[in-house]
């Protein structure tokens, strides 16, 4: 590569020409997304105790991500219809209130309602920063972009548990969203000003209501999953879940308003096999966070904070990862991308071994590898999904990325919930159900990340059509 080539595929380049603070506002949108999906976990049982309601601890996380996942997958044509500049603003305004509302609730109904508005705020922050990604920045900076978009989800992870711990010991958790609610303010301010380069994209037909009503029931299906005892309830939930969230493909493959880029749902295309790889690579991964914190104090001994950051072992190696291969170009993008499918089921195999009663060590470095396995292939999976994109489907398509990946979350959450479940894990935590649930948690979704490692060599394969 030339010298000017590098230049022009540099951090300075990405940054010149204006490009900063546009960028320092998209790690900000991300930030809140992510930050205010990852402390909440560390601050419930105080929320719990304030308000009452913990039957309801469950409803508190899938609320945010229903709502999160509707915006998100709206966030592509609302951009289109109203602008990005004003669209982006006004999530930030319902961000800030769904936080208030959490901030102030006298019960426990009126914090589930604030939870279900930032969820909505923060998925439509999060999915215009996905457009905004795809309409600002030339496409040799999107590696760099998407690695940056990593680096501030490592930071979050590792922030959040000691941030929502600090909240706790002093016990003022109203304070957490009274913090997310000032930064979605100065968030929705900066919007209008920052935003000014991206051009309002064509008035679109509309909105698909159909095909988004759908997603949400299909992802509610598969979020109640874990509230029943009864496995034949949570295992019929989980497949019907993802039942309808093929139905919803397969409409929106006919819709005249469509939701998904054209030929989403066609596993031969780059977008098919790139949003399954995507969303099974994700579901697969979720139970490492939900479950491994849990067994980690039952069998290990560790506090609550100690686990977290042990856990947290994934998301810096993700980070180091991601960095690491920012500037990575030609054949080797592909090559990542079957590398970092390969390590999480590595990842996997390793942590079914060695969760329960294996070497510590070893425990984090299963951690560590599925976290280098997002790092090393996510970037890539999406710039190819962007560049794949026409341009008629870019803005739907950058912010299904967010879309697909909650989505994943959602399913791989309640999978592993209902594995766990079955360990003996809902009847209460004893050794003896840790140490089943280590097991069963792991070696319960390896099929679906060999189902994604075989989507992601689909999508790098010669014979993937565009």
């Amino acid at each position: 590569m030339s010298e000017a080539a590098t230049g022009q595929n540099s951090w300075g380049d990405l940054l010149a020409e204006g490009r900063a603070p546009k960028f320092a506002l998209i790690c900000l949108g991300v930030w809140l997304n992510a930050a205010d999906s990852l402390v909440t976990a560390t601050i419930m049982p105080s929320v719990g105790a304030d308000l009452g309601g913990y039957a309801y601890f469950s409803w508190a996380t899938a609320g945010f991500l229903v709502g999160a996942i509707l915006a998100g997958a709206s966030a592509g044509r609302l951009s289109e219809l109203f602008g990005l500049r004003s669209a982006t603003a006004l999530a930030g305004v319902i961000m800030a209130l769904g936080c208030a509302m959490s901030a102030l609730a006298p019960d426990v109904a009126t914090f589930l309602a604030g939870r279900l508005v930032q969820g909505l705020g923060s998925g439509w922050i999060s999915g215009f920063s996905m457009v905004a990604i795809a309409m600002l920045f030339p496409e040799r900076h999107l590696a760099r972009v998407f690695a940056a978009v990593t680096f501030i989800w490592g930071i979050a992870t590792l922030v959040g548990p000691l941030f929502g711990g600090l909240v706790v010991e002093r016990g003022h958790w109203r304070d957490v969203f009274w913090l997310f609610a000032a930064q979605a303010v100065v968030f929705s301010a900066a919007a209008p000003i920052l935003l000014g380069g991206a051009r309002r994209g064509p008035r679109g037909p509309g909105i698909p209501w159909t095909q988004l009503g759908v997603l949400g029931v299909a992802v509610s299906a598969i979020a109640a999953a874990d509230l029943f005892a009864a496995p034949a309830i949570s295992i019929g939930l989980v497949a019907a879940g993802f039942a309808i969230l093929w139905l919803a493909v397969r409409i929106d493959g006919r819709a005249r308003v469509r939701l998904l880029p054209y030929r989403a749902g066609d596993l031969t295309t780059v977008c098919g096999a790139g949003y399954f790889a995507m969303f099974t690579l994700t579901a697969a991964s979720m139970g490492f966070a939900i479950y491994g914190p849990a067994i980690l104090q039952q069998l290990r001994g560790f506090s609550p904070l100690w686990a977290g950051y042990a856990i947290g072992a994934e998301s810096l190696a993700w980070t180091v990862a991601g960095i690491a291969v920012a500037s990575v170009t030609g054949p080797w993008d592909a090559r990542w991308i079957r590398i970092g499918a390969v390590m999480l089921v590595a990842s996997l195999v390793i942590l079914t071994l060695t969760m329960g009663d294996g070497p510590f060590a070893w425990v984090l470095a299963g951690g560590a590898l599925m976290g280098a396995a997002f790092g090393f292939s996510w970037a890539f999976i999406s710039r190819r999904l962007l560049a794949a994109l026409s341009e008629e489907d870019r803005a739907i398509g950058s912010s299904a990325i967010t879309t697909v990946r909650q989505a994943g979350a959602a399913a791989g959450a309640a999978i592993s919930g209902v594995a766990a479940n079955l360990a003996g894990f809902s009847a209460g935590l004893t050794p003896e159900s840790a140490r089943a649930s280590a097991v069963w948690v792991f070696a319960a979704v390896i099929p679906l990340a060999v189902a994604g490692a075989w989507a992601a060599w689909r999508l790098t394969g010669s014979a993937t059509k565009a």
